[in-house]
């Protein structure tokens, strides 16, 4: 049953659910298609980056400008818009006729679904709370697992029955109906703005200096620097620009101004560390699922649909466990995500121990259980340590503060993209099949395994450093959009319901 105490609320719920599986779809059901993309459209291999990584680049550039306007002028016009600039994107890159046109497609539909998630996890804490906002942003996290899940197969079945030039287009408009009932869907049931009492000036200076920092962090690991003098260059214009733009906060607080990142945000080490920890399981697990893949299909020789049944237990076994991560949360609290992380890691850890020991015609099989273990570690990581992070941002800040958690995710996950295939590429040097390829799998597992204990140690700092639970009524965190959907709890209730007394 669907969290929230009416039919409303649940309502805004589907919607959620829907805009994450259409975002989510969308990218996953490309990766599969890229070979037969780039033998139709003649693209060189810096296109073919462009267009797989400049959708993710461009996600991250927009997270945090949505979110700062949907506190400031409501949610629903800036959810529709997004949702309407990806379906039309979509179509132009299904249709386009080359590189560049799909390569321009693909940012502006990055873009726009950046504008569409940040709206979505302001939503989720403007509707929900406690428990119930624990349960939700589970079920949206059960929502990406079923759409990367369904991406490959689905992906590799147009390519293989419509050829590889319909397939891949066909694979670009894949996400196109869901967009449309997105749309739909939105229309009627998102709650209508509220306009914000107080200064509602946006940040522009703030918000350049930002996506300027972002910017320049993440190209540089997304198309590699050709020296060693040109990385340190964007090192210290990403250093410069975090300066620039601490400086423009302190300045404008002190002018009485509000920032663009609230004060609260920054001063509270529960969110900065919690922050943190969804970087590292965020990097390293997508890190891990795109090593196994290339393993797979490189190093095994396996097709791109077997590939795919092998990595499905996996997205499977995130999404059941994230709709059932907070009956666990109701019973130990905050250490689900230490649990889940202690899982990820012995899901890793496991796989190295498998690509080095098992037989190269059970392998595949073996490998498929250790997904499945490693997309239940997931469930119980993602869902509530969001929920545990986001309970730091106040109402105000609602979707600034989701949207830098999900930006500094899309940073983590364009660093470790780049680092840690680059180990398993450098360690399996041999002919298919081979042991250099298993032992490339195994070295990158360890890495992404370091990542996960990284991990946990935050975790469990961040366990030291929450403040004991609020002991008064629940506080009305209401954003732009929300008057009429989510309804006071009754005093009886606790204001958290997740247990924080061991934190």
């Amino acid at each position: 049953m669907l969290p929230g105490e009416d039919r409303t609320a649940r309502r805004v719920l589907l919607v959620c659910m829907a805009a994450g599986a259409t975002t989510l779809l969308d990218q996953a059901v490309l990766n599969i298609a890229v070979p037969s993309m780039r033998q139709s459209l003649g693209a060189t291999g810096a296109d073919v980056q462009w267009i797989v990584a400049g959708y993710s680049l461009a996600f991250g550039l927009a997270l945090v400008p949505g979110g700062s306007l949907g506190d400031l002028h409501g949610r629903k016009r800036l959810f529709l818009t997004g949702v309407a600039v990806f379906l039309l994107a979509g179509v132009a890159a299904a249709t386009g006729g080359g590189p560049g046109t799909l390569i321009g497609a693909r940012l502006v539909q990055g873009a726009a679904a950046g504008l569409v998630n940040s709206q979505v996890i302001g939503t989720i804490q403007d509707v929900f709370h406690g428990q119930a906002r624990g349960r939700a942003l589970g079920l949206y996290a059960v929502t990406g697992g079923v759409a990367t899940a369904l991406g490959p197969p689905l992906g590799g079945a147009l390519v293989a029955g419509l050829g590889p030039e319909a397939g891949w287009r066909c694979c670009l408009l894949l996400s196109s109906p869901c967009a449309v009932l997105t749309l739909v869907l939105a229309a009627r049931w998102l709650p209508p703005p509220r306009r914000t009492a107080g200064n509602s000036r946006l940040d522009v200076l703030g918000l350049g200096l930002l996506c300027g920092c972002t910017l320049t962090l993440m190209v540089p690991f997304i198309r590699t620097p050709g020296s060693g003098g040109e990385a340190l260059l964007w090192g210290a214009v990403v250093c410069a620009l975090a300066a620039v733009f601490a400086l423009h906060q302190r300045l404008r607080l002190r002018r009485g101004r509000q920032p663009l990142v609230d004060r609260a945000l920054t001063s509270s080490k529960p969110y900065l560390l919690g922050t943190a920890v969804a970087m590292a399981q965020f990097g390293s697990s997508l890190a891990a699922f795109l090593v196994i893949t290339v393993f797979l299909q490189d190093g095994l020789g396996l097709s791109a649909l077997l590939t795919a049944a092998v990595t499905l237990p996996g997205a499977v076994g995130m999404g059941i466990s994230s709709a059932l991560a907070w009956r666990l949360v109701r019973r130990i609290g905050p250490r689900t995500v230490t649990v889940g992380l202690t899982l990820g890691i012995g899901a890793v850890l496991s796989g190295a121990v498998v690509a080095l020991c098992v037989p190269t015609a059970v392998l595949p099989v073996a490998l498929a259980g250790t997904q499945l273990l490693s997309g239940v570690a997931g469930g119980l990581t993602v869902s509530p340590n969001q929920a545990q992070v986001l309970q730091h941002a106040p109402a105000e800040a609602a979707g600034v503060g989701g949207g830098i958690l999900q930006m500094a995710q899309r940073i983590a996950a364009a660093v470790c993209l780049s680092a840690v295939p680059a180990v398993y590429l450098h360690a399996a040097s041999g002919p298919p099949g081979g042991s250099h390829p298993r032992a490339g799998y195994a070295l990158a597992s360890g890495v992404c395994a370091g990542l996960l204990a990284v991990a946990l140690l935050l975790s469990r700092l961040r366990r030291a450093a929450t403040p004991p639970p609020f002991q008064g009524a629940e506080p009305t965190t209401r954003g732009a959009d929300v008057a009429p959907v989510a309804r006071h709890v009754p005093p009886a209730r606790s204001p958290h319901h997740i247990p924080r007394r061991n934190m």
